[in-house]
């Protein structure tokens, strides 16, 4: 109802953390989440009603992603083999030379690796995949990751993979080097957090397949679609710039005191901007991710607080969130309740998934009523 890059040690060490991101109708998961989950239509952005004032809209809100919209590709390359490519490793870069990609296996906390080799048509060369790693098919094949960011060494080597390819968000480092010791060509590429670093990244996954080629068509696709939907965006903005929301980013898990702030070079960042919003982190040049201290929330008085799906389940809800974090009742989005949760696997992937993200988060914000059930909306 309405009432009137700064990434280094600490998000790889918040990546651990996290393992306790086009136009017409979006086809999504319902609001749960999960696989399997029956699909839910989403009307095109043009078609749903935005409020007038989003900053005084009261309640919670689910975000429901949709896509993905960014087609795979229609014929899938012939990889050119052998390439030599630059493994990024966090030991310094090293040359692998890859000769086989008919046996991959892509590794990454978000699931993007996987599902950029799945991007470039060679979903069928996937034998073994991280537990965020899923796409049509994806059912039949192993998952070799233990709690979701952790390598079965083991279980990978079962596999026999001809390739790995990973943005070394899931270790143990030691782990993925044994695995190139033990003669598996191992390449590390960029995270993917936003835009311009999926183009980078989508570029590396395409060079290791062997189908470089392939890599700047997807990524003008990807461009282009991520603008189109900006676009989408600002169209559901309210009239008065002073009715824009302002926005953060909380990383939560639990009610031990586990929270960060997202700033600058988070990617979080840049979505925000995708979304119209104020970013409030920005406004107080906060970079990286950073424990997060009560008076810099309170301060920054956020209209809406973003948080994962998982990690708001894992305090609680909204009311064991604001029980284990006073300060946050003490913001206006607190007092309206204006908490909006998204699936973790989603919200960071960057990827293909990007112009998925900014739909859904720009329903949540923007027209949240769009997302009630129907019995809801009629209560």
């Amino acid at each position: 109802m309405r009432i009137g890059s700064r990434r280094g040690i600490v998000a790889l060490a918040l990546v651990t953390l996290i393992g306790l991101g086009a136009s017409g109708c979006q086809t999504g998961p319902g609001r749960g989440g999960a696989a399997g989950v029956e699909a839910v239509e989403l009307p095109p952005l043009s078609e749903v009603t935005p409020l007038d004032d989003p900053t005084s809209y009261e309640g919670p809100t689910t975000a429901v992603v949709g896509g993905p919209s960014i087609p795979v590709l229609a014929d899938a390359p012939e990889p050119r083999l052998p390439v030599t490519v630059v493994s990024h490793d966090r030991s310094g870069d090293t040359e692998v030379t890859v000769e086989d990609s008919s046996r991959i296996v892509p590794l990454s906390l978000s699931g993007s690796v996987g599902e950029l080799v799945y991007a470039f048509g060679m979903a069928d060369d996937i034998v073994g995949r991280d537990v965020s790693t899923v796409f049509p098919g994806s059912d039949d094949v192993p998952v070799v990751t233990k709690d979701g960011h952790s390598i079965d060494a083991e279980g990978v080597l079962a596999l026999n993979p001809s390739l790995i390819i990973t943005d070394g968000s899931i270790g143990p480092t030691d782990v993925v080097l044994q695995l190139r010791d033990a003669g598996i060509p191992v390449v590390t590429v960029d995270r993917a957090v936003d835009a311009e670093t999926s183009f980078i990244t989508a570029q590396q996954v395409a060079d290791a397949l062997g189908v470089g080629e392939a890599a700047p068509p997807l990524i003008d696709t990807l461009r282009r679609a991520i603008s189109e939907k900006e676009a989408e965006v600002q169209q559901m903005l309210p009239p008065d710039p002073a009715d824009l929301p302002r926005v953060a980013f909380l990383y939560v898990r639990g009610t031990a005191g586990i929270f960060y702030l997202f700033g600058e070079g988070s990617g979080i960042d840049s979505l925000i901007r995708s979304l119209g919003a104020v970013d409030v982190a920005a406004e107080i040049g906060w970079e990286g991710e950073r424990p997060m201290t009560e008076e810099a929330l309170i301060a920054m008085d956020p209209d809406i607080i973003i948080v994962m799906s998982k990690g708001l389940e894992s305090a609680g809800g909204v009311d064991g969130l604001i029980r284990a974090q006073p300060s946050i009742g003490l913001t206006s989005a607190g007092e309206h309740r204006r908490i909006i949760d998204i699936d973790d696997s989603v919200l960071l992937a960057g990827g293909t998934r990007i112009p998925d993200v900014i739909d859904g988060l720009a329903r949540a914000i923007y027209a949240p009523d769009s997302l009630q059930d129907p019995a809801e909306a009629g209560s």
